[in-house]
């Protein structure tokens, strides 16, 4: 996708924070806010990592490229990531919350959070809380939140977050990707009039390293690229128009497949059940 196919804006001058830029959807969509010309921040796990991907970004057009090392486990590395942002970048123009997981067996982060809701929908709701200053001076802005279909049919327990007691590796995504709808929706209704936009996307089934490392095979060349062959740019397309395109400039709180807009799922638009899940996930991140 180019800014000359009509449906995107030159993003030169715009700053783009991109997590999960190393590999799979996020290297992908940070490539494509490259070639609109848009600055990078890749908010990678590697400093290697990082430093490879943003070799390729500039080399699609990037104005700049910079990378910050954060663990989307841990709320102090998260913490530190947002204030190496802020500081760099006083004014951000659009926001990519992307990176995520699936674990065979439940783990626990070093905060003792199980990894799931950590990772897919405590590290969107932190970082994305810690940036909403720079966000705000860049406005008019967006933040993209990556969901998944696989949100129908998830349920939010409250009373075992954690999942504690039963730990069901799809189980527990389901419940975090809803839980990205809901926080979509809710810190929509919280902007509202401050020109900060917020969409969740659906990417679709992706042969990325996420869904090869749950399956146990190889991402490239074997299994699970017969299986899904959906490569990451097909993914990272519909983020790429919620954040460039002039066609969303405006709407907020709605939720996207396929470069279109599309009803989430009944339990998404629980607008009780987003501000429980807001109040427990600020108690969890120690945010007022």
């Amino acid at each position: 996708m180019s800014a000359r196919d009509g449906r995107l804006s030159d993003l030169t001058g715009r700053i783009c924070v991109v997590t999960g830029a190393n590999r799979g959807i996020g290297r992908a969509t940070a490539v494509g806010l490259a070639r609109l010309g848009a600055g990078l921040v890749l908010v990678c796990r590697r400093q290697e990592d990082g430093n490879d991907a943003a070799a390729e970004v500039t080399g699609a057009g990037a104005a700049a490229a910079d990378v910050v090392v954060a663990d989307l486990s841990s709320q102090a590395s998260i913490r530190k990531a947002a204030a190496d942002i802020t500081a760099r970048h006083p004014r951000l123009h659009v926001l990519v919350n992307n990176a995520g997981v699936i674990t065979r067996s439940r783990q626990v982060t070093g905060d003792g959070l199980e990894m799931q809701l950590a990772v897919n929908h405590l590290a969107y709701f932190l970082l994305t809380n810690l940036l909403l200053d720079p966000l705000r001076q860049g406005a008019p802005s967006r933040i993209v939140v990556v969901s998944s279909g696989s949100h129908q049919g998830g349920r939010i327990d409250f009373d075992a977050l954690q999942s504690e007691r039963r730990y069901e590796p799809i189980r527990v995504y389901s419940m975090t990707k809803l839980a990205n709808l809901l926080f979509t929706y809710e810190l929509a209704r919280r902007l509202d009039g401050t020109g900060v936009t917020v969409n969740a996307v659906h990417p679709g089934v992706v042969a990325t390293r996420l869904l090869a490392d749950y399956l146990d095979l190889p991402v490239v060349g074997g299994t699970i690229a017969r299986a899904f062959g959906a490569k990451p740019e097909k993914g990272a397309e519909t983020s790429i128009y919620v954040a460039a395109s002039p066609e969303v400039a405006g709407v907020t709180g709605a939720y996207f497949v396929g470069r279109h807009q599309s009803r989430s799922s009944t339990a998404s638009y629980d607008e009780a059940a987003a501000r429980r899940l807001w109040q427990a996930s600020a108690e969890l991140t120690g945010l007022a």
